[in-house]
């Protein structure tokens, strides 16, 4: 797996390379958000938000719109509303410094299962799935609605793929951040509505993923 590290702080960023690159990934190292965007090749990208150019949001904006490669923010801004703007942007995951190595391998390697070739050994279609005017194809990532391509993150993805596993089974908060984000997910639950609401707008109709009694959600058959 080939990283992108974008992080403008030396000390922070080349013990963080060796770090990486002792653990197998191979690594690549930019120091403001110009370079992120320019890089090719990635398999995942560890961003950081405070760069010289751009601000680190810009940045995961920017890449998600033109991009599926996994996201996570790497920062120092631990607030809530910071985590929960990253994942509304697209990021797959967020890390507050300071952070142990081990930790943060852990968490590159649950993005990458969660988001990789991977969703297929579930047990659920591995090809082309229809539902309605929903075509959704867990080989090639693509989501269409009434024959038109919807551009999702892997985050969205990963949501929708779940309840399109059992269409109109009930999944519980508990269940889908187990399962899309992380069994020990340490984040704020409210970034699961989030996701739920932006899929409901990318897929033009706000009734296809339905809450019920304001807890569960399933997807309409």
């Amino acid at each position: 797996m080939r990283i992108l590290v974008v992080e403008d702080d030396d000390s922070i960023a080349l013990p963080l390379v060796k770090g990486l690159a002792r653990e197998g990934f191979d690594v690549d190292r930019v120091a403001d958000g110009a370079g992120a965007l320019a890089h090719e090749g990635a398999d995942l990208v560890l961003l950081d938000l405070h760069l010289p150019d751009l601000d680190g949001f810009e940045v995961c904006r920017r890449l998600r719109t033109v991009s599926a490669v996994p996201i996570i923010v790497v920062s120092a801004r631990g607030e809530e509303i910071d985590r929960v703007l990253g994942l509304e942007l697209g990021a797959d995951d967020y890390v507050v410094k300071p952070f142990g190595l081990r930790e943060l391998v852990a968490r590159i390697r649950a993005v990458a299962r969660r988001v990789g070739p991977a969703v297929e050994a579930t047990g659920a279609p591995s090809g082309a799935q229809q539902i309605g005017e929903l075509e959704l194809d867990r080989r090639t990532h693509r989501v269409a609605v009434a024959g038109v391509d919807v551009d999702l993150t892997p985050k969205e993805f990963a949501l929708l793929a779940m309840l399109a596993d059992d269409p109109g089974a009930v999944r519980t908060r508990g269940e889908i951040l187990d399962h899309v984000w992380d069994p020990h997910w340490y984040g704020p639950t409210k970034t699961l509505d989030v996701h739920v609401a932006s899929l409901r707008k990318k897929l033009g109709d706000p009734g296809l993923i339905e809450t019920v009694r304001g807890v569960r959600f399933r997807l309409r058959t």
